[in-house]
């Protein structure tokens, strides 16, 4: 994978953290088609020996969301079937092979909303804003985000969002839930590397199952659900390494969980 505007490196002890940058800062990171491809080509591709990823963006801001510059006259075939490569590549970032987590800054709008949102973990330092000013630009979304969006804070809100342009600064965001942990300014990477090093240290099938199952559990029938809950835990716990975290569990050589914290 080689594209101008999209940066890929790895770190960890054992390179097993992928750091995948949007490097568009005098656009604001904003999303062309070819960084769009670029990202399902890099998810696709991503080498033997990662175990979680780190999504940040250049500058100062996360990203702005579709770039306007190639917005053109489509027909309706044409605005379905580009619709639909963005679904492609927000589904190889949400379903891929590792779980994701966003580090948030500054404009998280738009298109740069429906890519955080497909990520696992949002991480916001306090210069993020959210919004959605498809409408005033006569559009809609069309990267996912009236699925995903409205599973993270609401319909309502999403609605209110939408209609009225709307802005939801860091801590409101982080209070409605379109990110996880909320971080002093500048901090968003570093505590997103944080969180990927322990997602990393995780049962690989367990991370695929939390990552991969656990939403389509979410939205199945219960009696469905409750099965594919059954299954995922006979066929994680039969895994080489869930054995192992239980011998050294059972053998004390495992860190315990006190008063919310885990310590050795």
């Amino acid at each position: 994978m080689s594209h101008p505007h999209l940066h890929f490196e790895r770190c960890g002890e054992q390179q097993e953290i992928a750091i995948i940058r949007l490097a568009r800062n005098a656009k604001r990171n904003a999303l062309s088609d070819a960084l769009v491809l670029a990202l399902r080509d890099l998810f696709d591709k991503l080498p033997a020996g990662v175990r979680a990823a780190v999504l940040d963006g250049e500058g100062e801001h996360f990203c702005a969301g579709l770039d306007l510059s190639e917005l053109k006259e489509r027909d309706a075939a044409g605005g379905l079937y580009h619709s639909r490569m963005w679904h492609s590549v927000m589904e190889r970032v949400q379903y891929g092979p590792v779980p994701v987590i966003a580090a948030l800054h500054g404009a998280v709008v738009g298109g740069g909303l429906e890519l955080a949102c497909a990520c696992h973990i949002r991480v916001a330092d306090e210069t993020t804003y959210f919004a959605l000013p498809e409408s005033s630009r006569g559009i809609f979304v069309g990267g996912g985000g009236a699925v995903r969006i409205p599973r993270l804070i609401g319909t309502a809100r999403m609605v209110d969002m939408m209609l009225t342009g709307r802005v939801y600064n860091a801590h409101e965001g982080e209070r409605i839930g379109f990110a996880s942990y909320l971080v002093p300014k500048g901090d968003a990477l570093a505590k997103a590397l944080e969180l990927a090093q322990k997602v990393a240290k995780n049962g690989a099938l367990t991370n695929y199952a939390i990552t991969h199952v656990l939403p389509r559990i979410a939205e199945a029938p219960g009696d469905q659900g409750f099965m594919s809950e059954s299954m995922m835990a006979g066929i994680t716990q039969s895994a080489p390494e869930a054995k192992e975290f239980m011998r050294a569990f059972l053998e004390g050589r495992a860190a315990k969980v006190r008063g919310g914290s885990t310590i050795g």
